[in-house]
């Protein structure tokens, strides 16, 4: 198998992970952990793995002057980005979660013409304009009564702040990213982001009564430590080794339809027309803002 499928392979496979995430995690919220309480399990997983990984790979040494944007890419990627999300899973539905995470290229091209001047075009602003009404379909139209849901709208505007966070997060952390190691970089944004997090966290994961969870739970845990938060970026990272990145935005399309497909699959959630439309309004969205444009020359 050559190196090319071997990627788009990676590629795929860390899209699957990333759409099952949202049914997988909302397996357990509320009844076995809240949502800050499983941020403190997925940061605390994750700090420990990528600072286990960092003794086996070649040390480096950070400068001092980068600490500050680490700091601040912490707070955005891993502390702001996963407390909105868990909490979020937690009062809202994984179909939501899949399709409203989807605008994330769509808040990165925002940021990046606010502040790297990214040249705009019509279409890319018709495409920020339709990821908008999509997700305001949501977070207005998408009410229902579940007793595992229980404020829908308020989870809604967790995964818009989830996407805008990690949006920002992506435009900032582009320079340390060709500055570092991969496994250098995320070892410190994981264990900032931890200690941001921890008083936040904390309450809900001490409430968590370990000895009772049963295997159902704790596999679970295991899966958003080792491939949602560990395994992913490591795939991904294999794949833009190999493939454009142009090609591997194309699976930012599979996330949603892998989410959707596997909540519905296990009866963890229901289409409605509220969320087939926003689904139809924010991926075309996204197709505008992520395609590539010819620039014609003077």
């Amino acid at each position: 198998m050559d190196k090319r499928t071997l990627a788009l392979l990676a590629a795929f496979g860390a899209t699957t992970i990333y759409g099952l995430n949202h049914t997988i995690a909302k397996e357990v919220m509320p009844m076995h952990i809240q949502g800050f309480g499983f941020v403190q399990v997925r940061l605390l997983g994750a700090t420990a793995l990528f600072w286990l990984v960092s003794f086996f790979v070649p040390r480096q040494r950070i400068a001092r002057g980068d600490f500050p944007r680490m700091v601040l890419c912490a707070f955005l990627g891993m502390a702001l980005n996963m407390l909105c999300f868990f909490k979020g899973i937690e009062l809202s539905t994984p179909i939501n979660s899949a399709v409203l995470i989807t605008i994330t290229p769509i808040l990165v091209f925002v940021f990046s013409a606010i502040l790297i001047k990214e040249k705009l075009l019509l279409s890319r602003i018709i495409g920020v304009v339709l990821g908008f009404i999509g997700a305001l379909v949501l977070i207005l139209f998408g009410n229902e009564i579940r007793q595992d849901a229980p404020n829908i709208p308020l989870g809604n505007i967790l995964f818009f702040f989830n996407a805008a966070g990690f949006g920002m997060y992506l435009v900032l952390v582009k320079s340390l990213s060709t500055k570092y190691t991969t496994v250098h970089l995320l070892k410190w944004l994981f264990l900032f982001g931890f200690m941001m997090s921890l008083p936040v966290t904390y309450k809900e994961f001490n409430a968590v009564s370990w000895s009772a969870l049963p295997f159902d739970a704790l596999w679970r845990f295991g899966y958003v430590i080792l491939g949602t938060t560990f395994l992913t970026y490591l795939l991904n990272v294999y794949a833009l080794k190999q493939l454009k990145a142009s090609t591997i935005g194309v699976f930012t399309y599979l996330q949603p339809l892998v989410g959707i497909g596997y909540a519905i699959l296990v009866g963890a959630d229901a289409f409605t027309p509220s969320k087939l439309l926003a689904a139809i309004v924010v991926l075309a969205g996204v197709y505008l803002v992520t395609k590539r444009y010819e620039t014609k020359s003077a």
